[in-house]
C-alpha cells in the first residue's frame, strides 16, 4: 500500500522553514541581519512562511476545543465541529490580516524613534518576530495547557525586540520605547481581531489592512461601523516624556506618559471630548411608570489616558425592577466597537421561550432580549452620537420596559452634540 503525502513544497523550502524557525527562537540576533539581506517580498512571506505557522494556532485550537474538550467537574465540554471549523478558518485569515496591520504601523513609528520607513522590513519584522508566538499556538491541542502558548507569545515581543535596530534602523536606545508602542497597538489589534471575529459574517477583508497617511504619519485602521486613528505625534511626545521621566527617576511621570502613549494608540479621543455625567443625569427621572428611583449613579472614568462617562439609575417598586445606564462610548472608539459590536448586525432569533432581535432604526440601533413569559427584558439603544442606553428589567415584560423608558427624552439625548 502506497503511502499518502501531501508536499506543499519541496524538501529544500521545508527545511529553509524549519530552519528558520529555529534560527528565530534560538538565535534572533544573528538571524534579523540575514532576513533584511533577503531578497524576497510580501507575497513570498506569506505563501512560504506565515500560511503555515498561522495554521498550528488555527488547527491546533480547533482540536484541542471541537475535538479534545475541556474537561470540568468531570464532564467534558466541546465547541460544535461547525462551530469550531468557523472559528478555524476565520481566525486564520484574521491573523494573517492583522500581521499586515501590525506591519503598517511599525513602518508609521520609524521616524517617531528615529528609524527608517520601509514598509517590506516593517513586514518582515511583524512575520517572523510572530515565530514564537504562532509555534506557541500548538499548546492549544490541550485546553489545559494553553497558557503555555500565552508564555511563547511574550517572547514574540524579544523578537521584535531584537529586530528593530536591524530592521527599523532606530537606534539601539530606542528600540524599547518602540517595541512598547507596538505592543499597545498589537492589544488593539487582538481587540479588533476580537470584534470582527464575531461579526465576521459582515466583514470583507479589505477592511481589515487599514493605510497610513502619509503626510501626517497617522496609520488608520477601519473596522465595520468605525475606523481607528493612531495618532502618531502624540506617541512621540509622550516617548520623549517617558524617556526624560525613566532619566530623572520620576516613576510617576514615566507612569503618566504611558499611559497618554497608550491613549494615543487607541485611538485616543479624537472623536470628541466625553459628555460631563451632570448633562447625562439629568435625562434620568426620578421616577419610570409607578416605579421610584432608589439610586443612582454619574461617573466618569479615566484609564490610559482615556475618560469616558456614564450615568446608572436603580428602580423598583415590590417585585419589579429596572436598572437603566446611560453610558458615552463614542468618545472612544475601540470601547464603542468593542461594547457595542452588535449594532452592526441584523438579528430576529425566536424560540418557544425567548425573543431576540437587533435592528436599526432612523439612525439608531436597538436590540431587544426578553422571556415571553414577561419576567426579564433587556432593551439597548446606540444612538447616532454614540451614547448607549441600556435597560435591564425583572418582572417587567418588553413592552412595558419599552413604554416606560419612553418617559426618556431619547431624541433630545440623541441630539446632544460633544466638543471636540
Amino acid at each position: 500500500m502506497g503511502m499518502l503525502e501531501f508536499n506543499f513544497f519541496n524538501r529544500s523550502e521545508q527545511m529553509n522553514l524549519v530552519q528558520r524557525v529555529q534560527d528565530m527562537l534560538i538565535k534572533p540576533k544573528e538571524t534579523w541581519p540575514v532576513i533584511e539581506v533577503e531578497a524576497t517580498d510580501i507575497k513570498a512571506i506569506y505563501t512560504q512562511y506565515l500560511v503555515f505557522l498561522a495554521a498550528i494556532p488555527a488547527v491546533a485550537t480547533f482540536i484541542g476545543f471541537s475535538v479534545f474538550g475541556i474537561s470540568m467537574f468531570g464532564a467534558t465540554i466541546r465547541v460544535p465541529i461547525l462551530s469550531g471549523l468557523v472559528n478555524l478558518v476565520v481566525g486564520f485569515l484574521l491573523s494573517l490580516a492583522m500581521v499586515y496591520v501590525l506591519a503598517l504601523i511599525a513602518n508609521a513609528l520609524a521616524p517617531t524613534f528615529k528609524g527608517e520607513k520601509n514598509l517590506l522590513n516593517a513586514f518582515k519584522l511583524i512575520a517572523y518576530g510572530a515565530t514564537a508566538g504562532m509555534v506557541g499556538g500548538i499548546f492549544n491541542l490541550l485546553p489545559a495547557l494553553s497558557m503555555l502558548g500565552l508564555i511563547a507569545a511574550l517572547y514574540s515581543i524579544y523578537l521584535i525586540y531584537t529586530g528593530i535596530p536591524v530592521l527599523m534602523k532606530a537606534p539601539a536606545d530606542k528600540a524599547l520605547g518602540y517595541t512598547a508602542v507596538l505592543i499597545v497597538c498589537g492589544v488593539v489589534a487582538a481587540l479588533i481581531l476580537g470584534a470582527v471575529s464575531a461579526m465576521f459574517t459582515n466583514t470583507s477583508a479589505g477592511n481589515l489592512l487599514g493605510s497610513g497617511e502619509p503626510d501626517s504619519g497617522n496609520v488608520t485602521i477601519k473596522v465595520p461601523g468605525t475606523e481607528i486613528t493612531i495618532d502618531t505625534s502624540k506617541m512621540e511626545q509622550a516617548s520623549k516624556q517617558m524617556e526624560a521621566a525613566q532619566a530623572s527617576g520620576d516613576q510617576e511621570a514615566a507612569s503618566k506618559a504611558m499611559g497618554a502613549m497608550v491613549g494615543a494608540a487607541l485611538g485616543g479621543a479624537d472623536n470628541g471630548k466625553p459628555f460631563a455625567p451632570e448633562k447625562l443625569q439629568s435625562f434620568v427621572p426620578e421616577q419610570l411608570g409607578d416605579l421610584e428611583r432608589t439610586s443612582i449613579e454619574a461617573r466618569t472614568d479615566n484609564a490610559m489616558g482615556l475618560s469616558f462617562s456614564s450615568v446608572e439609575a436603580l428602580y423598583a417598586k415590590d417585585d419589579k425592577s429596572i436598572n437603566v445606564k446611560v453610558q458615552d462610548i463614542g468618545a472612544v472608539k475601540v470601547l464603542a466597537m468593542g461594547m457595542a459590536a452588535w449594532a452592526s448586525s441584523t438579528v430576529n432569533r425566536e424560540t418557544q421561550d425567548e425573543v431576540e432581535r437587533v435592528y436599526k432604526k432612523d439612525g439608531v440601533s436597538y436590540k431587544e432580549e426578553y422571556r415571553k413569559d414577561g419576567s426579564s427584558a433587556e432593551y439597548s439603544m446606540l444612538l447616532a452620537n454614540g451614547l448607549m442606553v441600556d435597560a435591564t428589567a425583572s418582572g417587567v415584560s418588553m413592552d412595558v420596559l419599552k413604554s416606560t423608558l419612553s418617559k426618556i427624552d431619547m431624541a433630545a439625548l440623541g441630539s446632544l452634540v460633544r466638543e471636540k
